[in-house]
């Protein structure tokens, strides 16, 4: 443990993100046949359809833009949706290869699918190791992406790589982006295992980045999935209440800060319903139901059930029940393991 705990230096502190958010208005829940599951937000949308029908150029353009822009929490959500299509659909990322083989955003993509479907593999360590030369490829094309280094430190926890390599990796992904959520999110997921199980650690490291993020950064969900972990896990030394609560209340402020019914912060939303109706704060959890919308995400819901979408709407109604009528939920149900290497929040 001693040299993983090297992964919590005092963080750069970054400029403050630039984007406006609009304060949140209360929606009414959606009706059932209402609800999407994992719907794409206007940008991703457009470049998903043209993939479908072949073309890879709205999605090359997309990439270039959050490249150009350094919109990096974007591009790392776009590359992983683009790379979890083309698992299914390969034909345009071919033509984009055959084009521009050496294009940065479509070497991310291409690195992102690689670990995709190796991880899925029962040989995943060896096949992650043979897909190195990807990634390296990738985050070689741009040296201010810290994408590639996100997704190195997921290949990372892969291939069961030791703490001082991992810490390198680490090292050189907040040199780019000190703040960036995915990065974030994959250390979570190494120290979780590193750890086997020591939430407090965990959350440690989570209420660390987030305090020293600007309020308006997604690094402030890191505590929230930190204690989702625990909720969801229910091994080693138990987390105080206190805790948890100020973990949801750091995204329950973060999720204040976006437009309600937006698929953009759609996972967070999803993600805090979770978290607060595992904790009784089932009139919170009912807000960001509100909050979100008709949108879905597969993440948490995927981790207890093969059907995402129906889980969510059992979760809905549960929701509503106790807070109209004080009805007694539902006992939560084991987590299945089915989803594991889900997108986190921000993907």
């Amino acid at each position: 443990m001693g040299s993983t705990m090297a992964l919590l230096p005092p963080f750069i502190r970054a400029s403050r993100m630039t984007r406006t958010l609009a304060h949140p208005a209360v929606v009414p829940a959606p009706a059932d046949d209402e609800v999407l599951l994992d719907a794409p937000d206007s940008r991703l949308g457009p470049a998903l359809v043209a993939a479908g029908q072949g073309a890879y150029e709205p999605a090359a353009e997309l990439l270039a833009v959050t490249r150009e822009r350094a919109q990096w929490e974007a591009r790392d959500r776009y590359a992983s949706r683009l790379a979890a299509f083309a698992g299914s659909r390969a034909e345009w990322l071919d033509r984009w290869r055959a084009a521009a083989p050496h294009s940065p955003d479509h070497l991310v993509v291409a690195a992102q699918l690689a670990v995709d479907r190796a991880w899925e593999s029962p040989a995943r360590a060896e096949l992650l190791r043979e897909v190195s030369p990807l990634i390296t490829a990738a985050a070689q094309s741009d040296h201010r992406d810290p994408v590639p280094w996100r997704i190195a430190l997921d290949h990372a926890r892969g291939t069961r790589a030791g703490h001082p390599y991992f810490e390198e990796l680490w090292e050189a992904a907040v040199r780019r982006a000190p703040h960036h959520f995915g990065c974030h999110v994959a250390a979570l997921r190494y120290l979780a295992t590193a750890w086997h199980g020591s939430h407090r650690e965990c959350m440690n490291f989570a209420d660390r980045a987030a305090q020293d993020a600007p309020p308006d950064a997604l690094v402030q969900a890191l505590p929230a999935l930190a204690a989702f972990s625990y909720l969801s896990d229910g091994c080693g030394p138990g987390v105080p209440r206190a805790r948890l609560d100020a973990a949801a209340d750091r995204a329950v402020a973060l999720s204040a800060r976006f437009p309600a019914a937006d698929p953009w912060s759609a996972e967070l939303r999803n993600l805090l319903m979770y978290v607060l109706a595992r904790l009784n704060r089932w009139s919170d959890a009912l807000e960001q139901l509100r909050l979100t919308g008709p949108y879905a995400t597969s993440f948490p819901w995927d981790l207890e059930s093969d059907d995402p979408l129906g889980r969510f709407l059992t979760v809905q109604k549960e929701l509503r029940d106790v807070v109209a009528h004080g009805l007694t939920p539902a006992p939560w149900p084991p987590r299945s393991g089915h989803g594991g290497h889900a997108r986190p929040p921000g993907h």
